[in-house]
């Protein structure tokens, strides 16, 4: 776990207070009455809100637009749906095959947010939305079926509180909230920073475990430019409002890394603070982080061009990539450069091997930090090719 994390979660166990209490307080009351002081000013991409209930868009709290960055037809996870705002924005991008999935806390939030949905299906022709009650740190536990057990089996003494904890166990086990590798995308907006310190590497882990090999986390939340002071970390109402809980802006993107995620990148940082406490930034940044990297290196004779314009590059797997050479890669690492999807695709020219080399047949590949894999060893040794056929030159022109 980062420092920032350890020193956070450390503190907020001398709190006079419940982080989880001052949070959910906040934002029942935003839930009822509109609170102007929980979001950031955010500009959404196309027209999506007009089809939204004003209600909706008043008590929607956020500090950025995850939505811009999923497409048609996947499925979505967005952490601490709130109103639904991000949810209702992507019922139209994701269409009829799609699906979006809000997963809050709250008990007047969900039901804001379920309050509209007939009418936005009716709007669009299609049902795609579903809300859902869980903590975002624990995507496995279904708490609208906790709530049931626990009205037929009130806690009145330890043996029914072994149960209990039995029955939590066996849903996340059986019947988890969001099942393992289900989802394209995970989103949040403005939610990550509100979990306690001491949740958040659970956290990360959950959101994680709950993507496809191939899927992306969407994540636009308030970071800071130095370590809350202890003054910050003991306001319940800085907690609340987005403050306390931000994550320092270089530990948000490790958070990522630790988790096992690749490709991470800033796709916006707001130049101006959103606000300033005891000489301390905050802003709204948006990151992006990719699942796949994972899994046995088999060497099928690949290699790729890192463009530049940097002299080198160095991937998440510690691998060095030498502007203008083509470097030897394992066949996991050429498809994550070198797919449509990749991060790095635009700055990666790839040199498949002249003949192909079907997995199966393939051999174990030695992932060296630096590689350099001679044009021989994609050819094949036998390559002993001639062809002057294809003339650069249009006749009557010159080279």
């Amino acid at each position: 776990m980062t420092d920032i994390v350890i020193s956070q979660a450390k503190q907020s166990d001398s709190l006079e207070y419940d982080i989880e209490t001052a949070v959910k307080e906040r934002y029942e009351a935003g839930a009822r009455q509109q609170q102007p002081s929980l979001c950031c000013p955010t500009e959404y991409a196309g027209n999506y809100l007009e089809i939204l209930p004003e209600e909706i868009i008043a008590k929607d709290y956020g500090c950025g637009d995850p939505t811009r960055y999923v497409n048609e037809g996947e499925t979505v996870v967005d952490l601490g749906s709130g109103a639904g705002k991000n949810c209702y924005i992507l019922a139209q991008k994701l269409g009829a095959k799609g699906k979006i999935i809000g997963v809050d806390f709250n008990d007047e939030m969900l039901s804001l947010a379920r309050k509209y949905q007939s009418e936005i299906a009716s709007k669009l022709g299609y049902h795609n939305t579903e809300f859902v009650k869980g903590k975002i740190q624990d995507l496995k536990l279904n708490l609208a079926k906790v709530q049931n057990w626990l009205q037929n089996n009130p806690i009145n003494s330890l043996e029914v509180m072994s149960s209990y904890e039995t029955e939590c166990d066996r849903l996340r086990s059986q019947e988890p909230l969001i099942a393992d590798n289900s989802v394209d995308v995970v989103i949040s907006n403005c939610v990550l920073n509100l979990v306690r310190p001491q949740d958040k590497q659970q956290l990360f882990a959950e959101i994680f475990r709950v993507l496809k090999r191939g899927g992306r986390a969407v994540i636009s939340d308030i970071v800071c430019d130095e370590d809350p002071t202890p003054a910050i970390l003991n306001d319940p109402e800085l907690w609340s409002g987005c403050i306390s809980g931000a994550f320092r802006e270089d530990m948000f993107l490790k958070m990522f890394e630790s988790a096992g995620f690749y490709g991470i990148e800033i796709l916006k940082r707001e130049e101006q603070p959103w606000q300033v406490v005891d000489g301390i930034e905050f802003r709204s940044m948006t990151v992006r982080a990719y699942k796949g990297k994972e899994g046995e290196c088999w060497d099928r004779k690949q290699a790729i061009i890192y463009k530049g314009p940097w002299k080198q590059v160095q991937d998440d797997d510690g691998h060095t990539f030498c502007r203008g050479e083509r470097m030897a890669v394992c066949d996991k690492t050429y498809q994550i450069l070198t797919s449509c999807c990749s991060p790095y695709s635009q700055d990666i020219i790839p040199v498949p091997p002249y003949e192909n080399i079907p997995l199966e047949e393939a051999e174990a590949f030695s992932c060296k930090n630096k590689a350099i894999r001679h044009a021989r060893e994609t050819k094949g040794s036998e390559y002993n090719l001639t062809d002057t056929s294809n003339d650069c030159c249009s006749p009557g022109e010159c080279c």
